[in-house]
């Protein structure tokens, strides 16, 4: 299993340097970013900076969307900094929930995620290509055949087939085995009645990580739920409590949600973590001391998962990243 680590906008130029630097010689193989250019720094400039003081580690936004920005834009943005990075740039990809809700926007359609991915990638492989937006044929006359990998962000199914059809990988926001099972399997699925080999197709939990006791890691990171059950919600609402397209275990519990502040979106006080109880958090989040950390990470590569993310959002980024570094990846090297 891979490691990743993910920033929001809000940490410091001069600190990220360090924290990439730290986290690469500690064995994490990537680093994500939101992507909500509002609540938070502009994610791609940021990993610019970033790459600068990496060699190995990989880069890519967690998630981005096709409507945020013109698709040759994109296309540019992403073929020059893995030209830059040679060649450590994936994306993550969604339909665009804060970023666009933020401003009062709808999210995409799944149509409009998978023709995204599919064109933007043959741009950035330097193939001429012709989308909604713009009806002159596009073309980058510098890309060099890069193949860019695609996340897809997803939990309901039409979002999970999308992944399995079209994606290189699925992102998981949560740490619970038996669902990440139940989500990857459903891409794994979708991609092989399309007529795809999913042998290597990325299953990625992304969920925060915390050391210490049961009540004080909790209270690090009862944030989290409340951010999947604002995703829950969407898909409740639209396949209802009963359909069985999705687990009763994931919507059980945002039943007495009242509401998202979308300006709070994955912070710790936004104020509308009523519902949220302990055993939730537990098992959304990676928790406890190291062989709590081991034993659940152990759990989730036997379901499918294929790269841990952990959301440094909490607080004591440095020693999670050390503790990581100094007994858990080495746990799970071959």
């Amino acid at each position: 299993m891979e490691f990743g680590i993910t920033f929001k906008g809000f940490v410091s130029p001069n600190r990220a340097r360090n924290l990439v630097r730290q986290a690469e010689e500690a064995g994490f193989t990537y680093c994500w970013f939101y992507d909500s250019h509002i609540l938070w720094r502009e994610s791609f400039v940021a990993m610019a900076m970033c790459m600068e003081h990496t060699s190995k580690m990989r880069f890519g936004p967690c998630v981005t969307n096709p409507n945020i920005r013109d698709w040759s834009l994109a296309a540019s943005l992403y073929g020059s900094l893995a030209l830059q990075s040679e060649g450590r740039f994936d994306i993550g990809l969604g339909r665009g929930d804060s970023s666009m809700r933020v401003m009062g926007k709808k999210p995409a359609p799944l149509s409009r995620v998978a023709e995204f991915t599919q064109k933007v990638k043959a741009m950035v492989r330097g193939e001429e290509v012709i989308y909604g937006e713009c009806e002159n044929p596009v073309k980058l006359p510098w890309a060099v055949g890069y193949e860019l990998p695609v996340w897809i962000g997803a939990y309901g199914p039409k979002a999970l087939a999308t992944a399995g059809e079209v994606g290189d990988g699925v992102i998981l926001q949560i740490a619970e085995p038996s669902l990440i099972k139940w989500f990857a399997d459903q891409c794994i699925a979708a991609g092989e009645a399309a007529g795809r080999d999913m042998s290597n197709f990325k299953v990625q939990a992304a969920a925060p990580a915390y050391f210490g006791s049961r009540d004080y890691c909790i209270e690090k990171t009862k944030w989290f739920p409340a951010m999947v059950g604002n995703h829950v919600a969407d898909i409740v609402e639209k396949y209802g409590n009963d359909s069985g397209l999705v687990p009763r275990s994931l919507t059980d519990y945002i039943e007495k949600r009242r509401g998202y502040d979308y300006s709070k979106h994955g912070q710790s006080d936004n104020p509308y973590l009523d519902f949220i109880s302990e055993e939730i958090v537990e098992s959304f989040c990676v928790l406890g001391e190291v062989d709590a950390h081991i034993a659940k990470l152990r759990h989730l590569e036997e379901a499918g998962t294929t790269q841990f993310n952990i959301y440094l959002d909490n607080g004591d980024e440095e020693k999670i990243i050390a503790e990581y570094g100094e007994h858990i990846i080495p746990a799970f090297q071959k």
